[in-house]
């Protein structure tokens, strides 16, 4: 009879390894997690070593969006329906984001771009 395995054995599959495995595999694998109460969990974890800690430093950087000039702030902007429509209509054909139609109004109403 096969020794079932547990979720400590499985730790260094990769993804590629799971996505291989048959559906009912899967499934044993998250019933199994589900089941894993967080104290569990908190005991199986360790800390990150240096490497591992400069890969993530260096994955959080990469997440979100990218920085434009200073970075950027939501705001709450009331545009009339019908205008914000034909905008809309606009930035699709133009191949641009709303955002950066207005972005572009904005600049062109106080003369810094043409």
């Amino acid at each position: 009879m096969a020794k079932k395995k547990t979720v400590a054995s499985e730790r260094e599959m990769t993804a590629e390894d799971f996505i291989a495995l048959p559906d009912s595999e899967k499934e044993r694998i998250y019933a199994e997690l589900d089941a894993e109460s967080p104290e569990r969990r908190r005991a199986r974890s360790r800390s990150l070593n240096s490497t591992e800690r400069k890969q993530w430093s260096a994955m959080k950087k990469k997440m979100g969006r990218p920085r434009i000039g200073r970075g950027a702030q939501a705001i709450s902007l009331t545009v009339e329906k019908a205008l914000l429509g034909r905008a809309t209509v606009f930035a699709r054909k133009h191949g641009m984001k709303r955002a950066e139609l207005f972005a572009k109004g904005l600049k062109l109403a106080m003369g810094e771009e043409r």
